[in-house]
C-alpha cells in the first residue's frame, strides 16, 4: 500500500469510527431536529447556487437553465418535500393483532445507521443531495462521494456539507476512484448508489463482503413504443427535447424507438425540425444549449456506436455531427437500425436514437421481454388496450405514457429499476423509507 493509499484508508476510517459511534444520537434524534438541519442544507444550496452553477459547467458545459433546475432549484424542492412531510413519515404504523385484539403491534421506521452515498456525473449535485436529504431525514450518518469526473462540483458540494454538519454526521469525500474504493471497504449498513450498471456490479460485490444493504439507481435502454394511433408531432417533440436534456446523458433517457414504418417519416421530419427549431439559428448549433458528452472516453463510444451503425446499413436521418474536438454530438437519429448493431447492445447515453419499425405490437413486446428490463419505459397510444398489453407483458423501473420522465418527476410515485436496471426506489416518503428500517414490534397485553 503507498503512503497516498494508507493516508484515504487512515481517513476514512476515522470518519466512519466517528459516526459509527455517533449514529446511536442520531438515530434518537427527533422530528424538529432532523427538519432544522433539513432547513439549513437548503439555505446553505440556495446561497452558494451561482457557485455550483459555475462548477457544474466548469465539469459538464451544461446550460446554465438546465443547472438552475435540476442541480439548485430541484435539489431545495426535495429537501423542502422532505421537510414538510417528515413528522407523518416518521409516524408508527399501527397493525391491529389478529391473533389477540388486546395487544398492540406496529411497524416502526429507524435509520439504517451509516449510510455511504455515491454519486453520478451526469447530475451531480441533484442525484447526490437528494439521496442526502432522504437520509437525513430518516435520522442517518453518511458518508458521501462525489464522482471524480465532477472535481469543481465535489469542492462546492464539499463547502456546502461542511457548512452544515459536523463530520461524525455527514462527511464528503473529494477525490479519484481510489477513494470511493477504500470507502467501500467499510462495513457501511448501506450503500446509495447511482450509476452504471457495470459500477453497480462492483459496487453491490463490495456490499455483499459486509452484507450491507444497497439501492442501486442504474440505467439500461428505455424504449418507445409508438403505434399508429399516437400523435406523432408529439412523439417528435419529446424525442427532440429528451435528446437535448443533458444532451441525452440521463438515466431515463429515451433509448430507442418502436414506430411502425408508414409513421417513420414523419416521425423523422417532426424530430429534426424539432431540434432545429430548439437548438440551431442559421444553421448552426448553438452549444451553450446542449452539454457537451463528458469526456473523451464517452465520446470516443458513442462515436464507435454511429460508426458501427452506419457502416451496418443504418441511415442517417437526421443530425450526424460528432464534433470530437469539443466533444459535441448532434442531436441524431438513426432509421434502418436491426438489434446486430452495437448501437442496440448498450446504453447510448447521449444525443442520438436509433428508430426500429414493426409490423405487430407482439414483436416489439417479445423484443422487450427477450431483453434486461430497462430503467423506464415509454408508450405513445390512444388505444387503453394496446397500453394494457405492453404494461402486461413487459417490466421495467417505472413507465410514462404518452410523455417522457413524468414518473420520474412525480414525487409521489416510487423511482428506481428493477433487476439489470437497478435495485430499491426512491423519492419522497420512499426515499425516506430507502433509508429506513421498517422494524416490527408486537406488544402483549399485561
Amino acid at each position: 500500500m503507498t503512503n497516498t493509499s494508507k493516508k484515504i484508508t487512515e481517513d476514512v476510517t476515522r470518519v466512519f469510527d466517528l459516526q459509527n459511534e455517533n449514529q446511536w444520537n442520531v438515530k434518537a434524534s427527533t422530528a424538529e431536529t432532523r427538519k432544522a438541519k433539513l432547513t439549513k442544507l437548503k439555505e446553505a444550496v440556495e446561497a452558494h447556487a451561482d457557485e455550483i452553477v459555475a462548477a457544474v459547467q466548469t465539469d459538464t458545459r451544461k446550460p446554465e437553465a438546465e443547472i438552475r433546475v435540476t442541480e439548485v432549484g430541484g435539489v431545495m424542492g426535495n429537501i423542502q418535500l422532505n421537510i414538510d412531510n417528515l413528522e407523518d413519515w416518521m409516524q408508527p404504523k399501527i397493525v391491529q393483532p389478529s391473533a389477540n385484539p388486546d395487544d398492540k403491534a406496529k411497524i416502526m421506521y429507524e435509520a439504517r445507521g451509516v449510510c455511504l452515498i455515491l454519486g453520478p456525473w451526469n447530475f451531480p449535485m441533484g442525484l447526490t443531495l437528494g439521496p442526502l436529504a432522504a437520509a437525513v431525514a430518516a435520522g442517518n450518518c453518511c458518508m458521501v462521494k462525489l464522482t471524480d469526473l465532477c472535481p469543481a462540483t465535489a469542492k462546492v458540494a464539499g463547502k456546502i456539507i461542511r457548512s452544515v454538519f459536523d463530520e461524525n454526521e455527514v462527511a464528503l469525500f473529494e477525490g479519484e476512484v481510489s477513494v470511493a474504493e477504500a470507502l467501500l471497504e467499510l462495513p457501511f449498513n448501506h450503500i446509495f448508489f447511482t450509476g452504471s450498471p457495470r459500477v453497480g456490479k462492483i459496487v453491490m460485490a463490495a456490499a455483499a463482503k459486509n452484507l450491507s444493504s444497497v439501492t442501486l439507481e442504474l440505467g439500461g435502454k428505455s424504449p418507445v413504443v409508438v403505434d399508429e394511433s399516437a400523435d406523432i408531432d408529439k412523439v417528435a417533440a419529446d424525442l427532440a427535447q429528451a435528446k437535448q436534456f443533458n444532451g441525452g446523458q440521463a438515466c431515463i433517457c429515451p433509448d430507442y424507438v418502436f414506430v411502425k414504418e408508414g409513421k417513420k417519416a414523419d416521425l423523422v421530419q417532426g424530430f429534426a425540425a424539432r431540434v432545429k427549431e430548439n437548438l440551431y439559428t442559421d444553421g448552426k448549433l448553438q452549444k451553450e444549449n446542449i452539454a457537451q458528452i463528458v469526456n473523451k472516453r464517452n465520446f470516443d463510444r458513442i462515436k464507435v456506436m454511429f460508426d458501427d451503425a452506419v457502416a451496418k446499413g443504418a441511415t442517417v436521418a437526421a443530425g450526424g455531427e460528432l464534433e470530437a474536438d469539443d466533444l459535441t454530438v448532434h442531436p441524431t437519429m438513426l432509421t434502418d437500425i436491426t438489434p446486430q448493431m452495437k448501437i442496440m447492445q448498450e446504453e447510448i447515453f447521449g444525443p442520438v436514437i436509433p428508430v426500429m419499425t414493426y409490423d405487430s405490437i407482439d414483436e416489439v413486446i417479445g423484443y422487450i421481454e427477450a431483453r434486461d428490463k430497462p430503467l423506464a419505459l415509454y408508450i405513445y397510444s390512444k388505444d387503453q388496450q394496446m397500453v394494457d398489453k405492453v404494461l402486461n407483458r413487459t417490466s421495467s423501473g417505472g413507465v410514462t405514457v404518452n410523455g417522457v420522465f413524468s414518473h420520474y418527476l412525480e414525487n409521489q410515485l416510487p423511482f428506481g429499476g428493477v433487476n439489470q436496471s437497478g435495485i430499491g426506489n426512491y423519492h419522497g416518503f420512499f426515499g425516506f423509507r430507502a433509508f429506513s428500517h421498517e422494524r416490527s414490534v408486537y406488544m402483549h397485553s399485561a
